[in-house]
Parts: structure tokens; C-alpha cells; sequence
């Protein structure tokens, strides 16, 4: 009953804080969602719910015209005297009739084609017709979720914050957001947001951007996970057919065609649907196209339908977007679901006065107490009136949020969560106070069983503690670690402490000491559950450890920004460590645990010693942009230009004169975006030895090397075939790894091969150190491999070359990522 009246008043206030509102039909009685409605040459303006309700804020009566707008139908001005507020005015929209009459038809040119040259053609001076701008902005976005199973691989679901009802649906997500934005070309941007507003968590902000949301068709391309060609790039005829549907005129008497766009190819990087263009200006008049999860290479989504809506303003002279909507479905494990993104655009200024000071590297803030304002505040600048469904999930949740808070509601869950099962002593425990928001767990002897040569039989047991506060924007953390070998009957036992102080600057310390046996290739090649499985089925121990006693400080943070600093510490007592005697007599083909001996399983890679270690790191992001919210910063890194690290490492004091050394090295990484012939992506690393002639084989540079022809991870920062201590180096050395992945642009034009919506990637490694000739790999394969939704599988074959043909391979593994 509360519920049923808090929800009545809730509706009622809406209505009555709207000053003009009614519902938008089509001639059949259906509701029309997404309208445009707004005043006559102007941008105060708003949109129609998913029910065609509207409300269009007038502050006093007196005449107007309110246009109402919507793609595919005729535009209709209805002309008001307004005496008295609230006014209702309920509107019919006529379907647009087209004709084909009026185009002369060139039996020798399809008659779209002409429209979309034309577009083609001004599409560059069509984008740089808006120098600079403000506007309101407003955007709401739901998520909603349909028969969700109890459990998803053996783990409880729940009612997901309250948004599943007894079908297990439901809203899952609902958020608004109220913003101020500006805009100067080319692509100087900056965003306030005002209010934000997320269904049960009043201390929640809304993931809904402007930026997030600008999506140009004028641009050759349309970024959603990948480059998507828009109807109108320079090389959209390589992509799409078109058709003329017909033609109409505007309210203003423009010529508008009706153009249906049609891929060539369905999988390709494209949309399909309807594009308008204006006859002679060749703009943008409206968009309603659809891509997929296939297009995209989203594997959870079905569709995703976008509409925008513009305008004419006669004072500018320019056709602005008034609203735009995102419609998307989703399926993946058997749950399907749907959601939408709607935003409106309003109070355009398009001679803004702009200082120097308006726009700098932060593209986000948030006005102070943006995510407090209260129920009256969102009906008197919401300019999309909720629908029942929205509306009842914020009352929902807003009660179901009061019970979540509460002490008893945390003990309950955790008192759920914290149960004691039969089997957690074999696989591990995890323990949780949310009211008090700390939490510790250990883990199980099962999930650690490893293999090696030195150890044996090896077991390892996790366990920490975590206090957090904010969300985890600040926390402290203990940890600890105890690995027993059967073989070496040797019981190693580390430790450490971690702190997080505040999510702007994001600092970190970190104190770590104890005993460890460590990868003597420090960039840790290979994992010690696949090192474990090719010693255990293929007689191969890749791993090589030695015994590491040490105590480690760490600390980082981003001092400005886009530079982010990285210092430690370290004192380490290190010994060289040898087979088991036993191990090594059962199989032949095992080698020594030291790398550089190829069958005496007593000699050592290094001398025992002591030694101490300082480094420093910096990185670097040019023209780092950032979102400033109220709870952190939250970088954007510029695809533009490289991350460049630099670093400089010192041993000294070491127990071994010959050990002490001085390390500088260099690297820098990008990621570009070829648009429609998919994403490049290099990694250039250098580096130069001082005193580094004779030092321990632990503080060569090691590379990341694979003898396994497996590649878990889907990094390009690491190589193929290399040996992993074939190459190690102690004096001046460079390193390269390049590949680009075409995204289709190869197999999405080769008939059945594209039906498999697969990738080519290419890519090579380079490898030169001192003393040695140049090495070389070069791959090509596939990657999106799989079957329906899952596609994380990747194939290469690998070609390596050192002064002549060396190897070559197959490797199988995760395209992640790519």
C-alpha cells in the first residue's frame, strides 16, 4: 500500500509540474515513442516516452506553435493559445507518404546512388558546419533482464538488487543524468553534469555521458567496439547498396530522400536501415539504422538500433540533432534481455564566447551534490516524462535501498554468503562484513597443486584481509602465501601490506618480504600450471627457479596529469636451486633447472649472493584526457599518440662485486585505429647495461619468450618461438612487436569464408641484442574463433628468422581483446 501510494503521488507530481503534456498516437491509436516536440524556431524542446507521453516545459501563457516531429511521419505544427498551466494537448501524427514520381530515373545510375555521392562529397564540409556550441543535455539509460536463471555456472544470481520480480525480470539498471556541455572544433569538449540520478543507489552516479553518446555519422567510421563504415564514408560504396524509397518535403519545404541502406556483406563492419538526406545540402535529415553482435563483435549483443533526429535552425542556418536513441537486445547463457539509451539535446548556442580557460584536459565534472537533488528536481527539468515501468523501479528500489543499508539486511547476505561448505577446506573460503567492510579469505590446497623438476609436488595456500572504505577508493590489505615441496621438503612462507590513499592520484604503497622460489626470467614466461601440465605430459620443464629471500617496498602514483611515477626497494638474498635427483632419473629428457647448461644438472646459473636493487619508472600519456567524478579521476588515454615509459634500475651492494649493475630502458606502445581496415598495435622497447658484463643471470633482460605453442595471454608483448633465456641480455638491446588485426576487412569480402566472421591478423617480432644476429618472427592467423557467442579462440602460424629459416609452428590461443 505504501509502495502503490508513493508511486501515485510520484505520477500525479509528474503531470502536474509539466506545464504542457499530452501523448503522441499514430492514426491507428499506437503510441509513438522518441518524437521530437519543440517550439518554433527554437531548441527548447523534448521527447516522447516509450508510451508517447511527452511534457514540454512553457513558463507562461500566452500563443504558440509547438512542432511535433518524428521520422516517417509528417511533421505537424499545432499552433496554441495557452491561458492557463497545465495545458494538455494530445497530437495524431499522419505516416509520411513518399513518392517516387518527381525523381527522373537514369536507366544507367541507381537515383540513391546520386543522393549518397552527393553526401559523400560534402560530408567533410557538412561536419565543419558547427565551429562551436552549447546546449543542454539530458540522457537516460535502462538495462532490463528476462527469465534469468537462479544459478549461472554454479553461482547464485539473486534478485540483482532488487530488479527481478517472481519471473525473474526486470530492470536491472536505470540511471539519468542532467549535464551542461561545450564544444569547439575540432574536438575541444568538456561536460558538467548537474544531476545524476541512479534507481537505488542514491550515492551512485550515472555511467550516461554526452561524449559516450556522440555518435557522428559524418565520420568515415562509427566506433563501437570496432570501426563500423558509416552509410555515407568516403568508401561506402565498397560496403553498401542503396535504394530509394522515395521522396517528401519537409515542413519547411525541403526535399528529404528516403534512402534504405543495404550491406553488401552482413557480417562486415556495417549498419543497415534508413538514412535521409536533404536534396542540395546533402545533410543528415534523420537516421534509422541497426547493426549486430556480429558486426560489432560484441558476441552478448543481438541489435543495436540507433535513431537520431535534427532540425533546422533558420537563425544558424544549420540542421542540429535534437535527440537521439540507442535500442539494443542481448542474449548470452541462455538470458536474454533488452535495454535503451535515449538523450535529448536542448537551449543550443551556437556563438558561444569561449575563453582559454573553458576547456582543458578534464572532458567530465560533476556540480557539487549532483547526485542529491530529490524528486522535485528531476520533475521540473526532465524533459522525457518517466514511463510506469521507470517509475515504479525508483520507488522500488528506493524502499528496497533503505532495507540494504540497514545492518540487518548486510548481516543477512553475508551470513548467506559466509556458510561453511563441506568441500571449502579442499578449495578454499571467503569471509564478508559488508557493515563493517572488511573481508578475508584463504584458499584451498587443491587449486594450487603445481609440478617442476626442483620441487616436486608443490602446493600453494593464498590467504588476505582487506578493510576497505569508499567503495574500495581507499583500502588496506594483508596478504599472505605458504608453498610446501614435497621433493626439497622445504616450507616457503611470503607476505606483504598494501594501501590505496585516495582514487584521484590513485598513490599505492606496498611492502612485500619473505621466501619465494622465483622465475629466474623475471618477465615470467610461462604460467606454473602450464609449465606443470608440459612437465607432467611432455617430459618438458621450461620453468627455472631459484630461491629468492627478500624484503620489497613499492610505491606509484600520477603526480600530474598523464605522468604517473613508479619507485622501489628491494635487499634479496638469492640461491640457485637443483634438481631432485630422483625427478631427473625418471625421465631422459628433462634439462638442468640452469638455463645456460644444457645437461650438468649440478652446476648453478649464478653465484649466492646478496644484493640491493632501486628502481624508477615513469609513464607517460600525452594529452591525457579525464573524467573528474566526485568519488576519482578516471583517465583517458589519447589513441593519438604513443605511452612512453622510461626507467633506470641500480644493484648494488652486492656480496659478488661483478653483480652490481646500472639498467636504463626505454619503451612505447600504441594502439591505432585504420578505421575500416581495422586496428594497429606496436610495442618498441630499448635498453643499455652499465657495469653489466658479468653480472647474476637474475638481472639480465629477459624477453618473453614461448616453447610451448600455447598463448594464454592475449597480449602482442611477447613472442612466439624464442627461446626464454636463448637471448637474455646484459648489454644494449631492442625489441619489437607489431601486429595488426584486419577486423574482416580480408575475409569479410570472400563468399563462406565470411559467413564465419573471422579476423586476419598479422604480425611480426624483432628481437637484437649484442652479440648476437638480429631475430625475427612473423605470424599470420586467425582470431574470433568459435562457435555462435563464444569466440575466443585465436590460430597463428609462426615463421622465425635469425640469419636463415630457424623454426616455424602453430600456436593456439585466446584473441581476447582482438
Amino acid at each position: 500500500m505504501k509502495k502503490l501510494l508513493l508511486l501515485t503521488l510520484l505520477l500525479l507530481s509528474g503531470v502536474i509540474s509539466a506545464q504542457v503534456a499530452g501523448k503522441i498516437t499514430d492514426v491507428n491509436g499506437e503510441k509513438l515513442p522518441y518524437v521530437n516536440i519543440y517550439l518554433e524556431n527554437s531548441f527548447t524542446g523534448t521527447t516522447s516516452n516509450q508510451e508517447g507521453e511527452y511534457e514540454l516545459e512553457i513558463n507562461k501563457t500566452g500563443k504558440y506553435t509547438i512542432v511535433y516531429q518524428f521520422l516517417g511521419f509528417k511533421t505537424q505544427k499545432k499552433k496554441v493559445e495557452i491561458n492557463e498551466l497545465p495545458f494538455t494537448l494530445n497530437v495524431t501524427l499522419v505516416e509520411e507518404e513518399t513518392s517516387l514520381e518527381e525523381v527522373l530515373i537514369n536507366s544507367n545510375e541507381n537515383p540513391a546512388n546520386r543522393v549518397i555521392r552527393n553526401a559523400i562529397a560534402n560530408r567533410k564540409k557538412n561536419l565543419a558546419k558547427i565551429e562551436a556550441y552549447t546546449a543542454d543535455f539530458y540522457s537516460r539509460g535502462m538495462w532490463k533482464i528476462e527469465n534469468a536463471p537462479e544459478k549461472i555456472l554454479g553461482q547464485e544470481v539473486g534478485d540483482l538488487g532488487g530488479g527481478l520480480d517472481s519471473t525473474r525480470s526486470g530492470i536491472v539498471y536505470l540511471s539519468e543524468t542532467k549535464s551542461q556541455i561545450k564544444f569547439k572544433a575540432p574536438d575541444d569538449f568538456h561536460e558538467k553534469i548537474l544531476a545524476s540520478k541512479v534507481s537505488g543507489d542514491d550515492n551512485g552516479f550515472s555511467l550516461n555521458s554526452a561524449q559516450d553518446a556522440d555518435y557522428t555519422f559524418y565520420n568515415n567510421t562509427v566506433e563501437l567496439n570496432t570501426e563500423l563504415v558509416s552509410p555515407i564514408a568516403d568508401y561506402a560504396f565498397n560496403y553498401y547498396n542503396y535504394k530509394l524509397e522515395g521522396i517528401f518535403y519537409d515542413d519547411l519545404g525541403n526535399l528529404i530522400n528516403k534512402i534504405k541502406v543495404i550491406p553488401k556483406r552482413p557480417k562486415d563492419r556495417v549498419f543497415s536501415g534508413i538514412i535521409y538526406i536533404i536534396e542540395n545540402s546533402w545533410e543528415i535529415y534523420g537516421i534509422e539504422l541497426m547493426t549486430t553482435g556480429e558486426s560489432t563483435q560484441i558476441p552478448p549483443i543481438e541489435t543495436l538500433t540507433f535513431k537520431q533526429n535534427f532540425t533546422y535552425s533558420e537563425k544558424d542556418k544549420l540542421w542540429v540533432k535534437l535527440s537521439q536513441t540507442v535500442n539494443f537486445t542481448w542474449k548470452i547463457f541462455g538470458i536474454c534481455g533488452n535495454g535503451r539509451f535515449s538523450a535529448v539535446y536542448s537551449n543550443y548556442n551556437f556563438n558561444p564566447q569561449f575563453t582559454r580557460g573553458d576547456f582543458s584536459n578534464e572532458i567530465l565534472s560533476f556540480a557539487e551534490n549532483a547526485n542529491e537533488k530529490d524528486s522535485t528536481y528531476w520533475e521540473t527539468i526532465r524533459p522525457m516524462p518517466l514511463t510506469i515501468e521507470e517509475a515504479t523501479d525508483y520507488v522500488k528500489k528506493d524502499s528496497i535501498q533503505e532495507r540494504k543499508n540497514s545492518k540487518v539486511y548486510k548481516d543477512s547476505v553475508d551470513h548467506e554468503h559466509n556458510r561453511f561448505g563441506i568441500t571449502d577446506p579442499l578449495f578454499g573460503y571467503s569471509y564478508r562484513n559488508s557493515h563493517k567492510q572488511y573481508s578475508w579469505n584463504i584458499s584451498g590446497p587443491i587449486e594450487g597443486i603445481r609440478y617442476n623438476t626442483v620441487q616436486g609436488w608443490n602446493t600453494t595456500i593464498d590467504a588476505g584481509f582487506t578493510k576497505w572504505k569508499d567503495d574500495y577508493n581507499k583500502y588496506w590489505s594483508l596478504n599472505a602465501s605458504a608453498n610446501y615441496g614435497l621433493a626439497d621438503d622445504r616450507l616457503r612462507l611470503k607476505g606483504g601490506f598494501t594501501k590505496k590513499f585516495n582514487n584521484n592520484s590513485k598513490p599505492y604503497f606496498t611492502l612485500n618480504g619473505g621466501i619465494e622460489a622465483n622465475q629466474i626470467n623475471n618477465t615470467e614466461p610461462i604460467s606454473t600450471l602450464v609449465s606443470s601440465v608440459a612437465s607432467i605430459l611432455f617430459d618438458k620443464n621450461y620453468l627455472k627457479i631459484y630461491d629468492r629471500t627478500f624484503i620489497e617496498a613499492r610505491y606509484s602514483e600520477e603526480l600530474f596529469n598523464g605522468f604517473r611515477l613508479y619507485a622501489n626497494a628491494s635487499f634479496e638474498r638469492r640461491n640457485p636451486l637443483f634438481d631432485d635427483a630422483e625427478i631427473i632419473e625418471e625421465e631422459d629428457e628433462y634439462t638442468p633447472n640452469n638455463p645456460l647448461s644444457a645437461n650438468d644438472f649440478n652446476s648453478a646459473p649464478f653465484e649466492a649472493h646478496n644484493i640491493a636493487k632501486i628502481g624508477i619508472t615513469g609513464r607517460v600519456n600525452f594529452d591525457q584526457k579525464y573524467y573528474n567524478y566526485p568519488d576519482g579521476k578516471y583517465n583517458v588515454t589519447n589513441s593519438d599518440y604513443p605511452t612512453l615509459y622510461f626507467s633506470y634500475e641500480k644493484g648494488f651492494a652486492a656480496t659478488v662485486d661483478d653483480y652490481n649493475f646500472d639498467h636504463f630502458k626505454i619503451m612505447a606502445t600504441q594502439n591505432i585505429s585504420l578505421q575500416n581496415k581495422g586496428d594497429f598495435e606496436y610495442s618498441l622497447k630499448g635498453g643499455k647495461f652499465l657495469n653489466g658484463d658479468n653480472i647474476s643471470l637474475v638481472d639480465h633482460q629477459h624477453f618473453n619468450g614461448n616453447l610451448t605453442h600455447v598463448k594464454l595471454s592475449p597480449t602482442i608483448n611477447q613472442f612466439n618461438l624464442l627461446p626464454y633465456y636463448g637471448f637474455s641480455a646484459n648489454d644494449t638491446y631492442g625489441e619489437l612487436h607489431a601486429e595488426h588485426n584486419f577486423k574482416g576487412y580480408l575475409l569479410g569480402k570472400i563468399p563462406f569464408i565470411r559467413d564465419l566472421n573471422f579476423n586476419t591478423v598479422i604480425g611480426v617480432n624483432g628481437l637484437w641484442t649484442t652479440g648476437n644476429k638480429p631475430y625475427s618472427e612473423y605470424s599470420v592467423g586467425i582470431s574470433n574463433i568459435g562457435f555462435g557467442k563464444y569466440r575466443i579462440l585465436r590460430i597463428d602460424y609462426v615463421k622465425a628468422y635469425q640469419g636463415g629459416w630457424q623454426d616455424s609452428g602453430i600456436m593456439f590461443g585466446l584473441s581476447i581483446g582482438m
